[in-house]
């Protein structure tokens, strides 16, 4: 039998327990950790590449939603959320068609989420999951989160010190150098800086095309790096190759874009 990586996040210890517990009458469920804030997951989740996560949307500093945003789309889980939300934050999961629990969690509620979770990585469906995930974060209202509506590109952004995005009727300007890794699933954006993640409307193709092709490489179907961030690269026996940035982030480069780059005394540039 195959046993899923399995891990928990939750401010509260004793609701980690009880959903542990909850857990423990599936056999092919295997709880490889816990977390009791968000910096320990995104922590966690980089050291022990669960394959599914319980995640508490509702924890004090990083909530859940951070956590997502801090990953790459490749070291992101598929998630279940856990929640004690409103009928709002209900209604936007059902939505996205992602799985959740109402605190307390009911044993039939979790076996059906279990078993979500199994016909999905058996169908290996990630990146549709990932999707949704962006799709979701970009409606969920947040006090942190920058509410972009779309890309405003222009030539200055291939050449120039600044990406435009627009919010509404202001002008949000993001320096290039500050970008580390770009993500993308659908017509969702995920820009990750320094402090920040942008999430917004927009494709990868659009992005990729007005960026300074030697400063910025498409590295995965779903991801774009900032080559000066780029501090390692880890084969891996497939082919590909991890790359290691300068935050300590992980992105894969797979073998189809491979020869997007080139590596020249042990650093990452562009082919081009």
């Amino acid at each position: 039998m195959s046993r899923i990586r399995t891990l928990i996040v939750d401010d509260e210890p004793l609701a980690r327990r009880g959903l542990q517990l909850h857990l423990q009458r599936h056999a092919d469920i295997e709880v490889v950790g816990e977390a009791g804030s968000g910096g320990q997951a995104t922590q966690a989740i980089a050291a022990l590449r669960p394959q599914l996560m319980f995640l508490d949307v509702q924890m004090p500093g990083m909530d859940g939603f951070g956590v997502l945003r801090a990953l790459p789309a490749t070291q992101i889980p598929l998630t279940v959320f856990v929640t004690a939300f409103d009928q709002y934050a209900i209604a936007a999961f059902a939505a996205s068609a992602l799985d959740y629990l109402l605190k307390p969690v009911d044993d039939r509620r979790l076996d059906e989420a279990v078993e979500r979770a199994r016909t999905r990585l058996a169908a290996r469906k990630a990146e549709d999951h990932y999707e949704r995930l962006l799709r979701l974060m970009a409606t969920m209202p947040a006090a942190d989160r920058p509410q972009l509506d779309a890309l405003m590109l222009d030539e200055a952004s291939r050449t120039g010190g600044t990406l435009n995005l627009r919010d509404g009727q202001r002008l949000v300007r993001v320096a290039l150098n500050a970008i580390r890794w770009v993500d993308a699933a659908g017509d969702y954006i995920c820009i990750h800086t320094h402090d920040q993640t942008h999430v917004l409307r927009g494709t990868m193709q659009e992005l990729e095309g007005r960026l300074d092709p030697r400063r910025f490489a498409r590295v995965h179907r779903s991801s774009i790096v900032n080559l000066e961030r780029v501090t390692q690269l880890r084969p891996h026996p497939n082919g590909e190759y991890f790359l290691v940035l300068d935050s300590g982030h992980e992105l894969k480069l797979s073998r189809s874009y491979r020869d997007k780059v080139r590596v020249v005394d042990g650093r990452l540039l562009a082919a081009v």
